[in-house]
């Protein structure tokens, strides 16, 4: 966690900069008033970068570009990106590419980067984490994947694998310190990030 100043404990508004559904239920957990504001950020990787520091830059550009249209407001952004052996998985968006991802994760274990960054750009306030997860893929034949896919559509979610729905069954198993946080938003880390940007939790 990196923290470059401290934020009064003045009530700011909370903003989670991401149009994602899955982030925008997880954070609901949390049960604090926010809004969702879209960040308009490139994701285009940079040549040779890394996928933990992909997901690690893009969280912090989304929080800082929407800090910038709140500048009172603490600013939530969070990138996920998984990862194949140093070669990073992003969302497939067509049914053929998601086969592909699935093809090459069958049998192998995927690390799933997700990192969070909270912003204020009144206080000053920035802080980031990250929260990665290993998830062991079964040994998986063509018409299990065409199945899943086929159920599921699962084209807008890193790797093609949703594991809180059915994509769970396609799985070994899980290992992570925050299990929310292969979902889309590290909850565990988000409140901490929180609590410390001044915001009361229980």
């Amino acid at each position: 966690m990196r923290m470059d100043a401290a934020v009064s404990p003045l009530r700011r508004a909370l903003v989670l900069g991401s149009t994602s559904p899955y982030r925008r239920e997880l954070l609901a957990r949390l049960r604090l008033p926010f809004e969702t504001v879209a960040p308009h950020v490139d994701e285009t990787p940079r040549p040779g970068e890394a996928p933990a520091a992909l997901a690690q830059r893009l969280a912090r550009a989304k929080a800082e570009a929407v800090a910038r249209l709140r500048p009172e407001a603490i600013v939530i952004g969070s990138d996920q990106v998984a990862d194949l052996d140093g070669a990073a998985l992003g969302k497939p968006g067509t049914h053929e590419r998601a086969v592909a991802q699935l093809r090459a994760m069958s049998g192998r274990t995927v690390r799933f980067h997700t990192a969070l960054a909270v912003v204020c750009g009144a206080s000053g306030f920035a802080a980031q984490e990250l929260a990665t997860v290993e998830v062991r893929f079964r040994t998986l034949a063509d018409a299990e994947i065409e199945r899943y896919l086929r159920a599921e559509q699962p084209y807008d979610c890193a790797g093609s694998a949703k594991s809180e729905g059915l994509g769970i069954a396609l799985l070994e198993a899980i290992v992570s310190d925050d299990p929310t946080a292969l979902v889309g938003l590290p909850l565990i880390r988000t409140a901490r990030l929180l609590r410390t940007a001044g915001l009361e939790l229980p």
